[in-house]
């Protein structure tokens, strides 16, 4: 747009917005200013800055695939590419794992959706992204890699790799050749040669022995652009070298010290050319000027005789995603009014039973598994969760057993456990177990539990409490067996030894009452104590 008079306005045509009017001071002769206000007779002029919006990166005219970090769990806000399964230019098909993703609760593999090629990998071994963030491109056709590979680069915020321009190379000069052939060194006879499929194909395709080339990828892994710069005489971009520590000496007979080091030797009147600088540039700081007056800390001695002293971990150490995901279940409980009750059980008749079906490959767990759920099933109300409408009562009986694992803390779930025999549990739980410490649990198997034993007894502890799970209504700590002596009418002097184990059941008290918890440790100890003979049933 144009007006004419004794200034001209001009604004851009394709504009959306009209960020800044530009005017022609025809009378005057100035070049293009900036006008922010304008009268009759003024003109303020300002200078401004004119920065156009970065526009979006388009994406490729192909067909293709893009991979997210998925939710692997109702928690998950974010995950960590533990590693990748395929490696750039692989083929892969429909259901196959790609990568292996950590949650806030184990390591999952996670499947491809369509087949294709694995274009490009956004997020990289070891780094994490959002749920629903980009983490790799799948092309449909080989062809379509690098076009991706390039649109990839604008996903994750790395420069796009910049194409050859034959022209340009052409024009380069010849003493650009010697460097070129210095950075590329090419791999010896008989060295194995990794690079992508497509990169195999192009090179084929050229003529070119893949052995002189150099890659750019993950672990010198040749690509298919490595291939194009190669054939048009370009070489792989050279690392950066580490910038030059500075370093600077001082003039001679000039004494480098701080203002402080050197009140501190004047005090004390010591000689600064004595003293060993530690600092920076071997500069003397105050704590060398006290080192040397013996102001400074002694070092920790170790005493005659003694141990050498033991050096302690120290500094922050992040969480890993299952350790967060229980530090916030843990914060939750601090929500839910609970009580708690405490019960000594007899295990005489329960050892007895477990020791005539150790052989057979039952473990305590699975026993005391069973016999918690064969007692819920006489009372409900401990299956139970609280709604602010009521108490919901859940048909299943699912019992969660927390298992220590290296780095956190897990709940494998035996479901249905009132109903299955006690030998497939021991089965069952035994395979959880072993796939809690390879991280390989599904979410179902361990988010299903309607009630939760944690059992701390095989490290001997007495007794202790355990927290209640967000969304379960109890949860029973289980503690070690131990000798005890009590009084038997029956018994020679009118004392015996018998074993007892101190179980502590943690309520959700808004639907759960004292009296529902009284009764139902005391179902509990009578199946333990007088009907052992049941949990094989």
């Amino acid at each position: 747009m144009e007006f004419h008079g004794p200034c001209r306005f001009f604004y851009p045509v394709n504009a959306k917005r009209i960020h800044v009017l530009l005017v022609v001071c025809l009378d005057i002769g100035l070049p293009y200013f900036a006008i922010s206000h304008m009268t009759l007779s003024i003109f303020q002029i300002c200078f401004l800055n004119i920065t156009e919006a970065p526009a979006a990166a388009a994406a490729p005219d192909c067909e293709f695939t893009q991979v997210d970090m998925p939710a692997l769990s109702s928690t998950m806000k974010e995950g960590k590419v533990v590693s990748w399964l395929k490696a750039e230019g692989d083929p892969i098909s429909a259901g196959e794992a790609i990568m292996v993703v950590e949650s806030d609760k184990a390591d999952m593999d996670v499947e491809a959706f369509d087949d294709g090629f694995l274009a490009a990998i956004i997020t990289g071994e070891g780094d994490s992204g959002a749920v629903g963030a980009p983490v790799a491109l799948i092309a449909a056709e080989e062809a379509d890699i690098p076009a991706l590979q390039a649109y990839a680069a604008t996903l994750s915020g790395a420069p796009a790799p910049v194409a050859t321009a034959p022209a340009a190379a052409a024009a380069a000069p010849a003493a650009a050749a010697p460097k070129a052939a210095a950075a590329a060194a090419p791999k010896s006879a008989g060295d194995r040669v990794v690079a992508s499929p497509l990169a195999k194909k192009r090179a084929q395709e050229l003529g070119l022995d893949l052995s002189a080339v150099v890659g750019t990828g993950p672990n010198g892994r040749i690509t298919a652009s490595d291939v194009e710069n190669a054939k048009a005489g370009g070489a792989a971009p050279a690392k950066k070298a580490a910038p030059a520590k500075p370093s600077w000496t001082p003039a001679a007979g000039v004494i480098a010290a701080t203002p402080m080091a050197r009140a501190a030797a004047k005090k004390a009147k010591l000689d600064l050319s004595t003293i060993a600088g530690t600092g920076e540039f071997g500069r003397v700081t105050l704590d060398d000027v006290k080192a040397a007056t013996g102001e400074a800390k002694p070092k920790r001695k170790v005493a005659v005789g003694g141990s050498a002293p033991v050096e302690m971990p120290s500094g922050l150490v992040p969480f890993t995603g299952m350790q967060r995901a229980v530090s916030n279940n843990m914060v939750a409980t601090l929500t839910t009014p609970v009580f708690r009750a405490s019960r000594d059980i007899g295990m005489d008749k329960f050892n007895a039973l477990y020791r005539s079906v150790k052989e057979k490959g039952i473990s305590v767990s699975a026993l005391i598994a069973k016999a918690v759920a064969l007692a819920i099933e006489k009372h409900p109300i401990m299956n139970s969760q609280f709604s602010e409408e009521g108490t919901v009562f859940v048909p299943d009986i699912n019992i969660a057993m927390a298992v220590a694992i290296d780095g956190g803390l897990i709940t494998p779930t035996l479901k249905y456990a009132n109903e299955r025999p006690v030998t497939e549990l021991a089965e069952n739980w035994k395979e959880l177990v072993g796939k809690a410490r390879s991280n390989t649990l599904s979410p179902d198997e361990y988010n299903s539990g309607t009630f939760t034993i944690s059992n701390m007894g095989m490290f001997g502890v007495n007794q202790f409490d355990a927290i209640l799970p967000p969304g379960q209504g109890g949860i029973l700590a289980v503690a070690g067996t131990r000798e005890v002596i009590e009084p038997d009418a029956q018994a020679v002097l009118g004392l015996k030894k018998t074993q007892k184990m101190t179980v502590t059941l943690t309520c959700d008290h808004r639907q759960i009452y004292g009296a529902d918890a009284a009764l139902w440790l005391k179902t509990l100890a009578d199946i333990m104590e007088n009907q052992a003979e049941s949990l094989l049933l």
